[in-house]
């Protein structure tokens, strides 16, 4: 039903049209009537019409001022104005202002039937033009999601087809790309990447993940991406970011590396964003893996038992759907093994080369299996020998690496303290140190930090020193970040506590 509003100082106007026109038969609803501009257009503005029929002479706003003002607000409306014999000039200017249609007063039943039939139509066809728009509009979206997915998996191969999808000026703009892994609702996504600038988003279903290729219009920078980090902290659950490059067709790196940090972050349980920046030098992740072989070895690096044995199954029910031939079957699955047996040794806290040797694995011992389930049986009991080793050697320095560590962290924690040194310190690998750390803990390696930082923070700030002195003295070089990071885990703003350092107590006091 159209929402219909009249306009008109005539009393007997209003109330003719009114109580005389059968608005229901034109699939119309009148919602309200104005005897003045201002009226009117305070009455618009609320009711927010699909029509407005309004005389072009009025107290207070006249009808040409009333339809700009409506133009300029809501110019899907449809305004038919009322005239008289010698308002000409107004009604050729109400026009050019996008008036569909006109009545000559004095209004009769007749003048209105017509007028009310031929905006009907009116209507009828710029609601059948828009809905063809949207429709070429989903289409068009449709297909640069197909060819963003294209350019995410296969990289330049797919590059013609995404520039010809997004536009060619669009696509000449782009000056990096991102890319996102995780659910995170736009709303939540579009406030969180605004400090990177302008950008345009395609999101897209990538398997059982939704990944956002970020195309950025100017390179972001990394103080943008600590402003990220602290917008995406409250999100409920964890997100992965690629590297950022300025070849678009690195896309499908990017995206490697956003589904490899979300997998790291989701082992951590840790939420909101995870770069790969974060973990790429953990060494967790070596390079010519595919998506299968990746996920056992992050299974056997990380300790994650159940882990294993569901990528083995998944990997197995691959090996089945595929049909590998006796010779590829037996290559994937000793290669497979190595690097299995090869990453367990690894992990293990101090090992050198040689402590826990990689045993060999015998060409003829899986060329004399006859079926696949042989030799699929022989790759699981290989790697869950191995898996049991490298538990077995890494858990009787677990108390005194963390003791060790923490201690080093102490001593050093004001200045930029990575992971991978502290890791290098105690003699770990990267990746099982970070695990090892909120396991004994109960935080993870950067939260443990921060709540270090802005401790040593609030104590200088009590004792009088200026905000940007206080975050360069703790770590923090990037006075915008330390501000939002203060205010998030504190409650206020750096200043505002060092004017008030009691203020976070009394706080908590009275909410309980």
């Amino acid at each position: 039903m159209l929402r219909v509003v009249i306009c008109d100082d005539e009393y007997i106007v209003l109330e003719g049209l009114r109580s005389m026109i059968e608005w229901s038969e034109y699939g119309m609803s009148l919602v309200g009537t104005a005897e003045d501009g201002k009226s009117a257009w305070a009455l618009i503005r609320e009711l927010r019409p699909d029509i407005v029929m309004t005389d072009i002479r009025m107290p207070g706003l006249d009808g040409l001022r009333l339809i700009e003002l409506v133009m300029e607000e809501a110019p899907e409306t449809v305004c038919i104005v009322f005239s008289g014999f010698n308002e000409y000039e107004y009604v050729r200017t109400a026009m050019k202002l996008g008036v569909v249609d006109y009545l000559e007063k004095p209004i009769t039943l007749e003048k209105v039937d017509e007028a009310l039939r031929r905006t009907r139509e009116r209507i009828g066809g710029r609601e059948e033009l828009a809905a063809l728009r949207r429709a070429a509009d989903a289409s068009r979206e449709a297909l640069l999601e197909q060819a963003t997915l294209a350019l995410l998996r296969r990289g330049g191969e797919a590059l013609p087809r995404w520039r010809a999808c997004i536009g060619e000026d669009e696509a000449d703009r782009v000056a990096a790309v991102t890319v996102i892994a995780g659910e995170v609702p736009k709303a939540a996504r579009e406030e969180a990447l605004a400090p990177l600038g302008a950008s345009r988003t395609v999101v897209v279903a990538d398997g059982d993940e939704r990944l956002a290729a970020v195309f950025h219009f100017a390179c972001p920078d990394q103080a943008g991406w600590d402003d990220v980090r602290c917008r995406m902290s409250e999100l409920p659950d964890a997100v992965g970011a690629g590297g950022t490059y300025s070849g678009v067709a690195d896309a499908v790196r990017s995206r490697t590396e956003a589904l490899r940090a979300l997998r790291f972050a989701r082992f951590m349980e840790e939420r909101g964003l995870t770069r790969y920046a974060d973990v790429a030098e953990s060494g967790v992740f070596p390079e010519g893996l595919t998506d299968r072989e990746e996920a056992i070895l992050f299974d056997i690096r990380t300790g994650d038992k159940e882990g294993l044995l569901r990528d083995l199954d998944a990997f197995s029910r691959w090996m089945e759907q595929e049909r590998l031939d006796p010779e590829l079957a037996e290559q994937e699955i000793l290669k497979l093994a190595y690097v299995g047996r090869r990453s367990g040794r690894e992990t293990v806290p101090g090992a050198q080369r040689g402590v826990m040797t990689v045993a060999a694995v015998s060409h003829r011992e899986l060329a004399g299996m006859q079926t696949r389930d042989e030799m699929f049986r022989w790759l699981r009991e290989q790697l869950e020998m191995a898996f049991a080793k490298t538990a077995e050697e890494r858990s009787a320095s677990q108390h005194s690496a963390v003791a060790k560590a923490l201690d080093f962290i102490k001593r050093h924690f004001r200045r930029d303290l990575t992971l991978q040194e502290v890791a290098d310190h105690v003699g770990m690998n990267t990746t099982y140190f970070s695990l090892l750390f909120k396991e004994k803990t109960g935080a993870s390696y950067i939260k443990h930090v921060t709540r270090l930082r802005l401790e040593e923070a609030k104590l200088l700030l009590r004792e009088g020193r200026k905000v940007n002195e206080a975050s360069e003295a703790v770590g923090y070089y990037n006075y915008r970040h330390f501000t939002e990071l203060f205010k998030k885990h504190v409650g206020m703003t750096p200043g505002q506590y060092r004017d008030d350092p009691g203020a976070p107590a009394r706080k908590e006091a009275e909410h309980g």
